[in-house]
């Protein structure tokens, strides 16, 4: 994946890779795209990761892209606009995901702006350890090519985040003073699973919208079940 991003963005006066301690040939392959590669010895979160990246960008914009996500030619010739133009000081973009190679357009995916190109100084990302947000200080427009995204390859690697993901987001949830319990767990498990579906229209998507409800509720339920672990009585 990490190939196509680059490439999709070879535009950029310069390419900033941060990787934490991969163990594939991640840092080769980025290096050979031309990118400049830091390696830490940590993963603090993908707030202050996210973080640590930027503060080695060196340009006036900065684009943010995870290694999943990539720009087609027509955005990102939106974004070399957006640039020139500088008539805001970051832009959200709409995201494209898919789920096991299917666009997902209802689900609550879509749209689904994120905000990744700004200017450097003006914005920063905040600290959560999961679902990390930009916060901008300035004037924040909107563009309409979107950032594609491959959110989920295959159940197997829906499994990895899930297991991945709750944990960090149960202790995100608990530093907050949130308390979780099996039943907890089990209701906002199924909550999630009836929202992607109907609230949501999942059912639009059909079969996507039926698996994409079903990682929905699981990844869920696991993030309560996980808080309930860290926050029950007994623990020390």
């Amino acid at each position: 994946m990490i190939e196509r991003c680059l490439r999709s963005v070879a535009f950029a006066d310069a390419l900033v890779v941060v990787d934490s301690g991969s163990t594939d040939d991640t840092v080769k392959v980025a290096e050979a795209c031309g990118a400049r590669v830091v390696t830490t010895v940590d993963w603090p979160g993908f707030g202050a990761q996210k973080n640590r990246a930027l503060a080695l960008a060196e340009s006036d914009w900065v684009l943010s892209l995870d290694a999943d996500e990539w720009l087609e030619t027509e955005a990102a010739s939106e974004v070399r606009a957006a640039i020139a133009r500088g008539d805001a000081d970051a832009y959200e973009l709409p995201r494209r995901s898919r789920f096991c190679g299917q666009v997902v357009r209802h689900c609550g995916w879509s749209p689904d702006y994120v905000c990744r190109l700004f200017r450097r100084g003006r914005a920063r990302f905040s600290d959560d350890l999961v679902h990390e947000r930009l916060i901008v200080d300035g004037r924040v427009a909107r563009l309409k090519r979107p950032i594609d995204h491959d959110s989920i390859e295959s159940w197997a690697e829906a499994e990895d985040k899930i297991r991945r993901y709750s944990q960090a987001a149960a202790q995100q949830m608990a530093a907050r003073g949130r308390r979780g319990s099996r039943l907890r767990a089990a209701l906002h498990g199924w909550s999630a699973f009836v929202k992607t579906l109907v609230l949501r229209a999942g059912i639009l998507d059909g079969a996507t919208g039926w698996q994409v409800a079903r990682y929905n509720r699981h990844s869920t339920e696991a993030k309560w079940r996980r808080l309930a672990e860290l926050t029950r009585p007994d623990k020390t």
